[in-house]
């Protein structure tokens, strides 16, 4: 074998890792890692800020179960990365994250951009650690990977100095990559689960993030139908089972007093299945109940409002094949809450055909243009209360949202990775005009790229959901509206197509017309979120 760059060692153990692309932006010090992926099969997606990277490479990680890749320069370029570390980290989310740093075994430009980026990223990854030599890059790669999937996943962090990058290399072997094997419950704790559920008198399940793995989703389908409990997601778990199912009831938007709580609340056994506490509780255990049964790939952590009583650890799908096997079929209470059903969606759907720019309007407004298979990715921001209550999924990760971190910025791309991944599915990004304007500059990725894909801004000059919080604890309106460009404009200043909507019926014209032109869009929609009172002040806090 030639003699060969260490940086060449480093991209060729990514391909043996199966890597696509990398997001990133290079620096001087990634100046051999960037020669080398150019010669690769790898695509570099350069991106216009460090954190849309690590976005991007997230939202690759949660579609695929394998990790995404990202990679920046050392200093400001490696510290932009730290929100998409926390966005993994707490999302579950596989990621490699590789950043650059000066030379190592000389000082010749002494402390200049120096940041000890191992350091700062320890409490944000699941590993950070430095290469000191070439040897060591098929090792560190393969264990990087290894630990990326599994249980939890999340991200982690190499870093690569330029001296070292840049050593020739006689010879290499990398190393052969191997699936993760997992745990299988054990029959003690499954019968012990198996005789809870039997003797609930009115049983719930509750399907969480995790319940929302590719792996997992064709036992955790046979297992409700199978055993007829109704169900609720989490926000993140939703489109884990159908939401067409005549047994779902709801997501849990908020933690207590929405119309889903009813049933929450009269459930004896909750059955969580994927639920990590990372995600805002969607209820609360007490002294006075329910029992919880947490079935998941890793134990429950145990928190002041979440402390399962019984646990079934293992792998998901295996899991739930076996707990059904012993459950036999229904449980003569599986059906207990189910007649609740109805009352709450009935409750949950209205405000869904007004005439107005509610939120409950666009919500279904945005369903009713994307096909089942379609990708709507959300910012954060008051509309994703709104969305997690009302907008229904009969596929997993098709409603992307962040339950974990909640960081705005996140929607456009998260929205590109997607379609990176999916080029033949429909993806829409939905972002306030908050969120949208902190990574605004992804446009132009996206343009450059030539994807199709539509951005819907929900426009109403303010950070919304702080706003409707200061109204809800009786405090005045202070500090939190600003000016937007003209995002018509603004959009055509990146090569984009801009449309703003003057009506609510023009709305499903407007996102078929941008979905069916193909390119990038921008589709602006005024919101009115006097709902916010109306509905999560005045109407549930009487409940």
């Amino acid at each position: 074998m030639s003699t060969q760059r260490a940086s060449d060692v480093m991209v060729r153990a990514l391909e043996n890792e199966g890597v696509e692309r990398i997001f990133g932006i290079p620096g001087e010090e990634n100046i051999d890692f960037l020669d080398s992926l150019r010669q690769s099969s790898i695509e570099f997606v350069l991106t216009r800020h460090e954190q849309a990277a690590a976005f991007m490479a997230a939202t690759y990680g949660r579609l695929t179960g394998k990790p995404g890749v990202c990679m920046t320069t050392l200093g400001p370029g490696a510290l932009n990365l730290a929100t998409g570390a926390a966005y993994a980290h707490l999302g579950g989310m596989p990621v490699i994250m590789i950043t650059g740093q000066k030379g190592i075994r000389t000082a010749e430009q002494a402390a200049f951009q120096m940041v000890n980026t191992v350091a700062t990223m320890d409490p944000l990854t699941k590993s950070s650690r430095q290469i000191t030599s070439a040897a060591m890059i098929p090792t560190m790669v393969r264990e990087a990977f290894r630990v990326a999937q599994a249980e939890r996943p999340g991200p982690v962090h190499l870093e690569l100095p330029e001296d070292i990058a840049g050593l020739p290399v006689e010879a290499f072997e990398l190393i052969e990559p191997h699936t993760n094997g997992r745990p299988v419950a054990s029959e003690t704790a499954i019968a012990n689960a198996a005789n809870v559920i039997r003797e609930a008198k009115a049983p719930l399940l509750m399907l969480g993030a995790d319940a929302s793995r590719s792996d997992c989703s064709d036992s955790l389908s046979a297992f409700v139908a199978g055993m007829r409990i109704p169900y609720v997601t989490t926000q993140m778990g939703k489109g884990s089972v159908s939401g067409s199912s005549e047994l779902y009831v709801g997501t849990a938007a908020l933690t207590d007093r929405d119309y889903v709580h009813d049933a929450i609340e009269a459930a004896d056994v909750i059955v969580t299945i994927g639920h990590d506490t990372t995600e805002k509780p969607p209820f609360t255990m007490g002294d006075y109940g329910p029992t919880v049964v947490h079935v998941g790939y890793r134990s429950a952590v145990v928190e002041q409002v979440y402390f399962p009583q019984f646990e079934v650890i293992g792998d998901l799908g295996p899991s739930l094949d076996r707990l059904a096997e012993v459950l036999g079929g229904p449980v003569p209470t599986a059906e207990a809450i189910l007649p609740m059903r109805d009352d709450i969606l009935i409750k949950i759907h209205e405000g869904a055909d007004e005439d107005r720019f509610i939120p409950q309007r666009i919500v279904q407004e945005v369903r009713d243009v994307m096909p089942v298979d379609g990708i709507v990715a959300l910012d954060n921001g008051m509309y994703k209360i709104w969305f997690a209550r009302n907008y229904r999924t009969t596929r997993a990760n098709t409603l992307l949202l962040d339950n974990a971190l909640a960081t705005m910025g996140a929607g456009l791309p998260s929205a590109i990775g997607a379609k990176l991944s999916y080029p033949e599915r429909r993806v829409m990004a939905v972002v306030g005009d908050g969120g949208f304007m902190m990574n605004s500059q992804e446009m132009e990725t996206a343009v450059r790229l030539g994807l199709d894909l539509v951005v819907l801004i929900l426009e109403d000059d303010a950070y919304g959901m702080i706003r409707w919080k200061q109204e809800a604890d009786g405090m005045p309106d202070f500090g939190l509206t600003f000016n937007n460009p003209d995002f018509v404009k603004y959009a055509e200043s990146y090569g984009a197509t801009g449309t703003r909507v003057e009506t609510v019926d023009g709305i499903s014209d407007a996102l078929e017309n941008a979905f069916a032109a193909g390119g990038v869009h921008v589709v602006v929609v005024p919101i009115d979120y006097s709902e916010n009172k109306r509905v999560l002040i005045d109407e549930l806090g009487k409940r």
